[in-house]
């Protein structure tokens, strides 16, 4: 087998049969079918491949299973390879599985992000128990967050690419197996050491789930479907940091802070058995690689292949190039960039209110520890709520691509953003300007919910706009801002506390309300000048590169 990539156009093979070839092609539905894969298929592995790959075999579905691509060997005589491809209706497809599938799929990695997220906070409910118990400040305490929240940062930009190179499941199956081993010694740690150590590795193993998902999301469902399953991936990493405290609370103040552990890892390993059983590989390269090598083995011809195999760079080369394009994508795409640094703010404000909470009911008003995580309620509803509403948003969102002829443009997708992003400071300074300790309760509970419902929106609105402005590069662009996310969002735990006592309850809070005010103007910015920045892009995805030109939309 020759070792480097082809250059030439495919053409369709109609005497070379791939497996279950000898159903009779859907004219009606090739006539689409080119377009409708080109805009659905958002995960393509251009970033392995060199730029002269062709890529089709893994856009469309043909006929006969395979596309004939001729090819020049080293020693200059011509070959033909067979491009194993998916056929027309293939149930192997897994954007042809049953809504039931993805939907159960769908669900399970969304409870793998609920759980991840469900840990990281959880522990919030009782951080003075470690201080006390293995005498050390709350600042150090807290640290078992901070690291924790840093692996979601550190493991994306190796995981991401790896699951484009060795498939989703892999990563999912490994890094939870790895990340549920080491909870067991954060339950029964014998010095900080040992439970800073152990967090921070949990933390690396926990992160695949959050930039994986997205990828995987895109690996089952059509362009038009996404909106929906994006929401319950989106509520999921806002929902578990809303339930941990929550949860945590009534733990802790019963059964001490180990037991805290002991819950995550029984929910977690719950999941995980679920998981592991139940939701197959996504990748359509990876699934066609699978295919090609069962066809070599099956008929002896050598001649069947993916482009992934055609490819002649090393793996470390293909990784290297994996590992520093979220880096390009953060410092070249200004995109990227705000994108990233808006939802920084908005999950650095989650995990603060891990400890303006307790500070404001807790050392405020004098409350336990369960009673202090019910305030974390109206978050959650928020966050149900504002997912609730998905499919009317998924439905405003089908409206404009049938006005814009099937294709409309990414800045579609920040609609709920523009309307949402005012909920965030509303919330903040309702919860900043009632949290004197002799007003009310209700006051600082009622802020939560406008904060927990704009989450949702602005976030899935942010993942989407990512995805559909760099399509062949979503993993990239996700795990650029998961990164940088995680970061701040680590950090801020650390001066909180601080914080609040040199500004005091009302103007910590406020500070943070007039930040995600002043962000309120980055939706409106790529609303209204988004296309002309892509325009400019050397990353942005351009949908009319795929198409025929006889099958591009008409304006």
């Amino acid at each position: 087998m020759a070792s480097e990539p082809s250059t030439l156009s495919h053409q369709s093979s109609g005497s070379t049969l791939g497996p279950s070839s000898q159903r009779p092609l859907n004219k009606e539905r090739n006539s689409e079918s080119f377009i409708d894969q080109a805009e659905e298929d958002l995960t393509l592995p251009t970033r392995q491949l060199t730029d002269e790959a062709n890529l089709d075999e893994y856009r469309r579905e043909t006929a006969t299973g395979t596309i004939v691509q001729p090819h020049t060997a080293p020693d200059g005589h011509q070959e033909k390879y067979k491009l194993v491809t998916f056929t027309v209706d293939d149930p192997e497809n897994p954007k042809n599985w049953s809504k039931v599938k993805k939907w159960w799929c769908t669900l399970m990695i969304a409870s793998v992000c609920f759980v991840v997220a469900f840990n990281s906070a959880v522990i919030t409910a009782d951080i003075q128990g470690p201080a006390e118990r293995f005498h050390v400040s709350n600042e150090v305490s807290l640290l078992a967050v901070t690291l924790f929240v840093i692996g979601f940062g550190v493991g994306p930009m190796f995981f991401a690419p790896m699951s484009e190179l060795f498939g989703r499941r892999i990563m999912y199956v490994s890094t939870l197996a790895f990340g549920l081993a080491f909870i067991v010694p954060c339950a029964v740690a014998r010095n900080i050491g040992t439970l800073l150590v152990c967090r921070a590795i949990d933390g690396i193993g926990f992160s695949a789930p959050l930039t994986i998902v997205g990828g995987t999301l895109a690996d089952m469902w059509k362009n038009e479907e996404r909106g929906v399953p994006m929401a319950a991936f989106s509520a999921a990493p806002f929902l578990g940091p809303a339930i941990g405290p929550l949860v945590g609370g009534f733990v802790a103040d019963d059964k001490g802070w180990r037991w805290l552990y002991w819950v995550q890892l029984w929910i977690t390993g719950l999941v995980y058995v679920l998981m592991f059983f139940t939701v197959p590989e996504t990748y359509a390269p990876t699934i066609l690689l699978k295919r090609a090598k069962r066809l070599r083995k099956e008929t002896g011809d050598a001649t069947y292949v993916t482009e992934q195999e055609l490819d002649s760079r090393s793996l470390a080369e293909r990784l290297r190039v994996y590992v520093f394009r979220p880096f390009q994508l953060l410092t070249r795409e200004i995109i990227v960039l705000l994108l990233t640094l808006y939802m920084s703010v908005l999950y650095g404000l989650l995990y603060m209110f891990f400890v303006a909470y307790p500070i404001v009911y807790q050392e405020g008003k004098g409350w336990s520890s369960h009673m202090t995580g019910l305030m974390f309620i109206p978050i959650a509803l928020g966050v149900l709520l504002s997912a609730a509403l998905a499919p009317m948003v998924n439905k405003h969102y089908n409206y404009l691509c049938r006005k814009a002829g099937g294709v409309p443009p990414p800045e579609a997708r920040l609609i709920p953003m523009m309307v949402s992003c005012w909920l965030i400071p509303i919330g903040l300074f309702i919860f900043a300007w009632t949290s004197y300790p002799d007003v009310h309760w209700i006051g600082p509970c009622i802020g939560g919910f406008p904060v927990g419902f704009g989450f949702i929106f602005l976030y899935n609105s942010a993942n989407n706009y990512l995805v559909d402005s760099y399509q062949h590069q979503a993993a990239s662009a996700l795990a650029a801002k998961t990164c940088l996310r995680s970061f701040w969002g680590a950090s801020v735990v650390l001066f909180t506390e601080q914080m609040y006592h040199r500004l005091g309850y009302e103007w910590a809070g406020s500070l943070l309300a007039f930040i995600s005010l002043a962000c309120c103007a980055i939706p409106y910015l790529f609303y209204f000048k988004g296309a002309a920045i892509r325009k400019h892009s050397k990353f942005a995805y351009s949908g009319d590169e795929t198409l025929p030109t006889s099958n591009k939309p008409k304006n």
